[in-house]
């Protein structure tokens, strides 16, 4: 049996995708920006009609035409366009692969027959791309070379066999070559790829590249192109359709657990975890409840998972019963498989669920831990990082002077009586509380970060000092010893910042 294959080319998909959510009447680009200008990325037939062409400077398509209207192209948005018009296009040919930026290729062998014939196949793809808003242009030819070519040329059927003559006829630009090589073809008389057909190879290849010949011979079937579909993505998700309805939390928490089970076991064949689930229970009236929960990290874990929703699944309005139930991982990440059980990895798991508790109550973004930095400057010695996007760090090891466990924005400490100049205040009052000093160490001197401009640092160097008081509480009081303190200003010139536990 003869290889046939169908090339489907989308000349306007951005544009018509753009237009089929937010319609606009008129010319119509969509824009993306090269280098310091912006330029027309994709445009709608009323916009070429005008004049405009793709890669135009949209300064100059204004001054053409001033109605011109125009919204920034989304190149992701677009992408998955087509990759949704790939799994659609698995209706007419078991294998769909992209062809480039705006177009697929199919392979119809032995498929045409179902709808009639290769005509009839072309004609109702036409059609219903037609009807959701789509410009599409088809081809079909015994070839992928000769296919593509085609469509981007007005499009057709090449009977098998005539692949040389349904072909000859098009610009040599249509071979996939670059622009250089279809001019200086033109330059020599060459420019039909029937022109091309009867010429020595090996000549071609001298003068022009071996690129040239490659596509050439791809084009007239000669050297062979297959077509590779992508692997599809994994999907998790499964859903279960209920015999009788329900409405009791049990039941649902039953059902959402056979649920889990199932995707918990497919994501543990592609080694990932969820991150983001949502359940969705479709009730008698057609309404739908929907319950999502976070993750604190990935996880696969059924009876764990299933905790998290119990709260959301209580809260769910039943009315006259759930008939259908779906359960999706809509945000996954890598997850190696990991050894059970072991008093570390339950300490692991449950600060977790606690983290995801707190997150799905809170914020993920709210619920914080504490991260070591490299800084001398005890504001800056740690860092507030989401618990769910960071892990725990040991502290480093540093030698030198005990540092406390809470510290604080100083605080004004009052003294009452001091000892020797640049020495901690026999007595002193903090937080509306008197304490005498009963044992002092230090000082230890740090000296502000010079490439940061820290206000609270502008009054210079630091002197920090361990304080033992009589009444319990061990504090880090620090003073500034370049402002001249001694006698009458020392009750202004002395802080708390820290508390050791």
């Amino acid at each position: 049996m003869a290889k046939r294959l169908l090339s489907i080319w989308f000349p306007r998909l951005a544009s018509d995708t753009s237009l089929r959510k937010r319609p606009s009447e008129g010319p119509f680009a969509l824009i993306l920006r090269s280098g310091n200008a912006d330029h027309l990325h994709c445009l709608n037939r009323a916009a070429e009609r005008k004049g405009l062409h793709r890669s135009m400077a949209l300064a100059d398509a204004r001054a053409i035409c001033p109605d011109l209207a125009t919204r920034p192209a989304d190149l992701v948005v677009e992408a998955a366009a087509l990759s949704s018009l790939r799994r659609w296009a698995g209706r007419y040919a078991p294998m769909v692969a992209s062809d480039g930026a705006d177009g697929l290729i199919a392979d119809i062998t032995g498929v045409p027959h179902l709808f009639g014939g290769e005509a009839d196949l072309s004609a109702d793809l036409q059609a219903r791309l037609a009807r959701v808003g789509l410009t599409v242009a088809t081809a079909i030819a015994g070839s992928r070379g000769g296919a593509f070519a085609l469509a981007r040329q007005g499009g057709g059927i090449v009977p098998e066999g005539g692949l040389a003559e349904g072909i000859g006829r098009l610009p040599v630009s249509a071979l996939r070559i670059d622009d250089q090589t279809a001019k200086a073809l033109a330059r020599m008389g060459l420019s039909r790829i029937s022109d091309l057909i009867p010429q020595p190879r090996a000549p071609l290849a001298r003068r022009f590249g071996p690129g040239l010949v490659l596509r050439l011979d791809q084009a007239l079937g000669t050297q062979p192109e297959p077509v590779a579909p992508e692997a599809a993505a994994p999907h998790f998700g499964v859903r279960m359709t209920l015999p009788d309805p329900i409405g009791l939390q049990a039941d649902v928490m039953s059902g959402l657990s056979r649920l889990l089970d199932r995707l918990c076991e497919t994501l543990a064949l592609h080694h990932r975890g969820a991150r983001r689930l949502q359940l969705e229970l479709h009730r008698v009236d057609r309404e739908c409840a929907l319950v999502e929960i976070g993750l604190a990290r990935p996880m696969r874990d059924p009876e764990r998972i299933a905790a998290l929703f119990a709260k959301g699944v209580e809260a769910v309005e039943a009315g006259f019963g759930i008939d259908a139930m779906r359960l999706t991982a809509h945000v996954t990440e890598p997850l190696a498989p990991e050894q059970l059980g072991g008093p570390a990895l339950r300490h692991e798991d449950a600060l977790a669920d606690l983290f995801s508790r707190l997150g799905n109550r809170l914020g993920f973004d709210r619920v914080l831990r504490l991260l070591p930095a490299e800084s001398k400057i005890p504001e800056r010695s740690f860092l507030l990082a989401p618990a769910a996007y960071s892990q725990a760090e040991t502290l480093p090891g540093r030698s030198g002077p005990e540092r406390p466990i809470i510290v604080f924005p100083p605080e004004p400490v009052h003294t009452a009586s001091m000892r020797q100049p640049g020495h901690p205040p026999a007595r002193f009052r903090w937080r509306r509380m008197s304490f005498a000093t009963l044992r002092a160490t230090g000082p230890e001197r740090i000296a502000p970060e010079w490439w940061f401009d820290d206000p609270l640092w502008r009054s210079g160097l630091r002197d920090y000092w361990r304080i033992e008081t009589r009444e319990g509480p061990r504090l880090w009081l620090f003073n500034t010893p370049q402002v001249p303190n001694w006698p009458a200003r020392d009750a202004q010139n002395w802080y708390a910042q820290g508390e050791f536990v």
